[in-house]
């Protein structure tokens, strides 16, 4: 049994750590609403953007749309852009995105396609730099938090843009967490390129599509310039669900951390008590035996 000097450092040690994960909860806690209400600002607009596109991509023809939109024809190449925390203590948040990237690699494997990873965050390129070294393409650090600069989205959309006209990839697919709850996240795994078309859309976009158009300038003009705001716009979009989630998954992990410290404490003090008061104990009973024997 540990002595009174190791049981007293021991619950002093738990006690400062106590303090800087509950420090680290209400700063989660404080930064999580404007996340919160960034990602959920973010979605009408990325939705309309996707429906619009949607529509486009349903009446366009492979032979002479643009590579973002339709893809190149071909499905041999496939980038994935993999987004996770630049830091940790944040539960299971970095793992749930590791092993999804995982899954996703095999199963694309298996089906003879070539993967790449374009790593956005720390951890997961820490994570996965030795196993995957050779296929790492491109990092990015710092993009995420409460303050998600479009600027820094732009460059990742030029990064897939440039490989996409050099012909390094067919296909884009995204991997992040979205925001569910507080205590919920979703690993989620979303097509850049080619555009998905999907058959249920929301509603007041059938009006929409079976409305003729007219494109002024003309149609490859304005889809030049739609596709690219368009990549950057859900790129932008998974961001701020994945800034959402990491706070969100910090503050969880840190208040369950608080928690599990107070129980620790409360249990290495009742070993203290009784240890302390066994010692008390036997130094009387070495005292009284003492006197009796005089």
């Amino acid at each position: 049994m540990a002595n009174l000097k190791d049981l007293k450092n021991r619950i002093k040690s738990v006690k400062s750590t106590q303090k800087i994960t509950s420090a680290m909860k209400m700063v989660a806690a404080a930064k999580l609403r404007r996340a919160q209400e960034n990602a959920e600002a973010s979605r009408p607009y990325s939705t309309r953007m996707s429906a619009i596109i949607n529509s486009l991509a349903s009446k366009a023809s492979p032979e002479t749309a643009p590579a973002l939109l339709a893809g190149t024809g071909n499905d041999n190449r496939v980038l994935l852009i993999v987004l996770s925390a630049d830091r940790g203590l944040c539960g299971g948040f970095n793992g749930s995105i590791i092993r999804s990237t995982r899954r996703q690699v095999e199963s694309l494997n298996k089906e003879g396609k070539t993967v790449e990873l374009l790593m956005v965050g720390r951890k997961a390129k820490d994570a996965l730099q030795r196993e995957f070294r050779d296929i790492i393409v491109d990092t990015k650090e710092g993009v995420q938090g409460t303050a998600v600069s479009f600027a820094d989205i732009d460059g990742i959309s030029d990064i897939i843009i440039q490989r996409l006209e050099n012909g390094d990839l067919d296909r884009c697919q995204i991997i992040y967490n979205r925001f569910v709850s507080a205590i919920a996240q979703e690993v989620t795994i979303d097509t850049l390129i080619p555009i998905t078309i999907e058959q249920d859309v929301d509603a007041g976009t059938d009006d929409m599509a079976a409305a003729p158009y007219e494109y002024e300038p003309d149609e490859a003009t304005v889809l030049e310039d739609l596709l690219p705001r368009n990549l950057s716009t859900q790129i932008y979009a998974a961001v701020l669900e994945s800034s959402a989630s990491e706070l969100a998954a910090r503050m969880t992990a840190m208040d369950n951390a608080t928690r599990n410290a107070g129980d620790l404490i409360d249990r290495l003090t009742m070993v203290y008590n009784r240890s302390r008061q066994a010692a008390i104990t036997t130094e009387l009973i070495e005292i009284i035996s003492g006197a009796e024997a005089l």
